[in-house]
């Protein structure tokens, strides 16, 4: 698989990143067992078997399972740290932690510390090579924020920092206190959940499609090497099998349309779905949301699509329900 440089770093990471989020049961509150760590061995099997050496976790994810069954399997293979890259996320709180207390986010210096002293010993690490802020602390104190990366950067616990769901204003308000540059933003950008690109054509046009909060920021990002990375590439599955019954017309067109060129070019349909994002001169990583090897292995079919231009407006026609501005 391709590697690519992510801006300001050392790391060289594979062009498709591996998210860990449905690892050990997703959401319910259960004990890990011997069915979650198959899982998680047959996910990473998959990924040595298509050069993925980069995987995207979260604290919150399955409640801390997701974290500690993949720590598990690192540890029966003692050299895999060494060869691959971790990303984990902090920030978002549960409901009830403490008990009474309302789901929350919470940038504080105090909980940011925490919450990466819980990933490194799920994970049975002493480092994380990436901190992603999980969404905006609407409380948030650049400056608190700034001495947290410090202490973790100091203490050789976090190697590089960066945020997910932000915008350039709040990306250019953080920075001003880092000493550091931000080195990743993770935002949901998939063909139905297109914002991204609607804000290229959408300016000075009368437009229910205008997508408030994406003005500048795939510029601000390229322009100060911040790598971007896409979650919930697959737009959920409903571009590439997922059932369709209820869905609009704009989301069946364009799945029918995946599904052709699918045929077209002889992939898979998640293949074409994120070619549609690589085709993007901004370098967009796909952060993977399935943990099945055989549909890391649809997905990976991807690296091998160069979408024409004529394609992929095709597919963004499809997908926004309409021709262009």
């Amino acid at each position: 698989m391709r590697k690519i440089k992510i801006p300001h770093t050392d790391l060289e990471v594979s062009q498709l990143c591996m998210g860990c989020m449905d690892l050990a049961g997703r959401w319910q509150k259960v004990s890990l067992t011997a069915e979650h760590e198959v899982q998680a061995r047959a996910f990473l099997g998959a990924a040595e078997e298509l050069g993925v050496n980069f995987f995207d976790h979260a604290n919150i994810y399955a409640h801390g399972r997701a974290e500690e069954v993949f720590g598990r399997v690192m540890r029966e293979h003692p050299s895999l740290r060494g060869r691959i890259v971790l990303q984990s996320k902090a920030g978002i709180r549960w409901a009830d932690d403490p008990p009474g207390t309302p789901m929350r986010y919470d940038f504080s210096q105090e909980h940011l510390l925490e919450a990466v002293e819980g990933s490194l010993r799920r994970l049975g690490t002493d480092h994380l090579d990436i901190l992603l802020l999980h969404r905006p602390d609407v409380l948030w104190e650049p400056e608190e924020i700034a001495r947290a990366f410090e202490a973790l950067k100091r203490a050789g616990k976090v190697r590089y920092f960066g945020v997910s769901n932000q915008n350039r204003f709040q990306m250019e308000h953080l920075q001003r206190h880092l000493s550091d540059p931000l080195v990743v933003n993770q935002l949901e950008m998939n063909l139905l959940h297109h914002g991204f690109a609607e804000a290229h054509i959408c300016f000075n046009q009368r437009s229910p499609r205008y997508p408030d909060g994406w003005e500048g920021v795939l510029e601000y990002c390229r322009e100060q090497g911040v790598q971007l990375q896409a979650w919930r590439p697959l737009a959920q599955g409903y571009l590439s099998g997922r059932g369709l019954d209820g869905q609009p017309e704009t989301v069946v067109k364009t799945a029918q349309k995946v599904a052709e060129l699918a045929a077209q070019h002889g992939v898979s349909r998640e293949a074409i779905v994120l070619a549609w994002l690589l085709r993007h001169p901004a370098g967009i990583q796909p952060v993977l949301g399935t943990v099945q090897p055989a549909r890391l292995r649809a997905c990976a079919q991807a690296l091998d699509v160069q979408l024409s231009r004529v394609e992929w407006y095709g597919l963004f026609a499809a997908a926004r329900g309409d021709s262009m501005p």
